[in-house]
């Protein structure tokens, strides 16, 4: 990695070519300033590549003939870099000005099992509110957001997470090598979680960093919520098969299974779920494999899991969801 520059910044873009300067601004002001930016599209039909390459020569772009998802464009452009670190940054960010220094200053002085480090992001349209500040993952299968729409004074004191939202994140190299990266099977959402959960069980932390903030617009770069319903019905059940000791489902099988039914009444997109379900079916082969891959590196015993899994649902319990139905049905009668 001689004359590499310590950071390689890689951001995913999809037609989000209104976000791009806002984002690219923001990185030519770090005060941090040993870094490359790698702009990986996908497909794009909005004018982003031209206008970055007209604007922001110094960025270098991937450009792919289609939308092959997050987790391909990301793996893309690490595979493209040399760097010691790689952080990820959506392109509906603002990052400011000392995001890049307060993560590697971090980092450069964490032990190496320290493998990835969230940042502080910030709602965009009202910063006096938390979008993301690590994100959780429980054994109903949920994941969220920590800190969501919360005060930010309040997440002004650095904490353990399960895993950095891959929104705006750094990691070392040697954690993205060990792991293997995004699974590129996900396409998008929840990548972000499987990877720190599978970095997890190979004895690897993560810590969220409040200095590091980061204004975050938040589905600026989303996709039409039937798709996303679908991904996140496969995806989650993905994680669970793959990283969750046999032991440790029959432990939790309660929780696993009302979580999976949790979400496909409130998500209210049964056709959406059902694709979901089916597409978790015919990529279980592929999902096997990698489990048993996992399985036989992890590194920590069944009480790691415990400690770093929430047993909190992280969403409003059914009980408070039918009440707000049947009072909008009786509003409405």
């Amino acid at each position: 990695m001689e004359n590499s520059p310590r950071v390689t910044v890689v951001i995913p873009t999809w037609n989000t070519r209104r976000w791009l300067k806002g984002c690219l601004d923001g990185l030519r002001a770090q005060t941090f300033q040993d870094f490359q930016v790698v702009m990986v599209d996908n497909g794009s039909t909005d004018g982003s590549v031209v206008f970055v390459r007209e604007n922001y020569p110094d960025v270098q772009v991937l450009a792919f003939a289609e939308n092959r998802g997050f987790a391909a464009a990301v793996n893309a452009g690490i595979r493209a870099s040399r760097s010691e670190y790689v952080a990820l940054l959506n392109v509906d960010t603002e990052p400011q000005p000392d995001w890049l220094s307060s993560l590697v200053q971090v980092m450069d002085s964490s032990p190496p099992e320290v493998g990835a480090l969230a940042s502080k992001m910030l709602s965009l349209e009202n910063p006096a509110l938390v979008d993301d500040a690590g994100d959780s993952f429980s054994w109903y299968g949920s994941a969220w957001k920590r800190g969501l729409r919360e005060p930010a004074e309040a997440y002004d004191s650095p904490a353990e997470v399960l895993s950095a939202c891959g929104g705006a994140a750094l990691y070392r190299r040697t954690f993205l090598d060990e792991t293997g990266g995004f699974d590129e099977h996900f396409i998008s959402y929840l990548e972000d979680v499987d990877l720190g959960l599978r970095g997890q069980l190979l004895g690897y932390r993560c810590f969220y960093v409040p200095s590091a903030r980061v204004l975050h617009q938040g589905k600026g770069a989303g996709i039409p919520r039937p798709w996303y319903v679908t991904l996140v019905t496969r995806n989650r059940l993905a994680i669970l098969v793959k990283c969750i000791p046999a032991r440790l489902w029959l432990r939790h099988l309660p929780t696993l299974l009302y979580g999976q039914f949790y979400f496909f009444l409130v998500y209210k997109k049964p056709l959406a779920s059902l694709k979901g379900y089916a597409a978790f079916i015919r990529h279980l082969p592929v999902i096997w494999k990698q489990r048993r891959q996992i399985q036989r590196a992890r590194r920590v015993p069944d009480e790691r899991l415990e400690a770093i899994m929430s047993n909190e649902l992280g969403e409003p319990g059914l009980g408070q969801i039918f009440r707000t139905w049947l009072s909008r049905w009786r509003y409405r009668g």
